[in-house]
């Protein structure tokens, strides 16, 4: 495992095991064991302890008395609510980004779009992946509020774990998404903020809609393999 100089130990540590959940290394319901990590990465449990309650904010995991640390479910009513979160604080991002950017903004942007371009002719789904929060990321000056960037901060963890599932489905969605940047993009240049707050909401919806279908398959293969198990 590589670190980052710049990050805590605890904050390196819950990128680690957040980047198992969130790629499905570490599937919903499955125990975190303290001491398997302690001893993986070198570190002492203490650090473990203060990245699981990281993750815990960040909506990975969920942490029981006496039972420890458990992976986060992924229900269909949870993933509804965070994209429900999720548009709401981007379409206000967007609004703001439209309203607020300046010249020196757009070249960042524009070399960053020409670089998933492309990722989707080469079809390189983890790339376009790491490059789509890259994008979110350099747009969260433009709301000008420290508790908005918190929110999406804190909230992007599982988002990237609903998306990961998302872009997996079909190679296709790696098109569908860079149409979706590309579209926000000239609208917020063109300082169209209502129009990019609903591609905003269309394509969340998309998005949403994608992986409560996915869910729903992996909730039927689980089904069917316990039925065939008890026989």
């Amino acid at each position: 495992m590589t670190f980052k100089a710049a990050e805590s130990l605890a904050e390196q540590i819950a990128r680690h095991v957040g980047r198992q959940i969130i790629t499905g290394d570490l599937v919903e319901g499955e125990r975190i064991q303290e001491l398997r990590i302690a001893s993986e990465l070198n570190v002492s449990r203490g650090s473990v302890r203060e990245a699981l309650l990281i993750l815990q904010r960040r909506h990975l995991i969920e942490i029981y008395p006496r039972r420890g640390a458990v992976v986060a479910e992924m229900s269909a009513q949870q993933i509804r609510s965070l994209f429900e979160v999720i548009t709401l604080l981007m379409s206000l991002l967007v609004r703001r980004a439209a309203d607020n950017w300046r010249q020196s903004d757009v070249e960042g942007f524009t070399s960053l779009l020409e670089k998933m371009q492309q990722m989707v002719r080469d079809g390189d789904i983890e790339g376009f992946y790491e490059s789509s929060f890259t994008f979110f990321r350099m747009s969260y000056r433009f709301s000008m509020n420290p508790y908005i960037e918190e929110m999406l901060e804190d909230l992007q963890p599982a988002l990237q774990r609903s998306y990961y599932l998302a872009l997996h489905t079909n190679k296709r969605e790696l098109q569908e998404a860079f149409n979706f940047f590309k579209g926000v993009l000239e609208s917020v240049l063109l300082r169209k903020g209502d129009q990019a707050a609903e591609q905003i909401g269309e394509f969340c919806h998309h998005l949403r809609n994608l992986v409560l279908d996915s869910l729903a398959r992996m909730k039927q293969i689980e089904l069917a393999w316990a039925q065939r198990s008890r026989r």
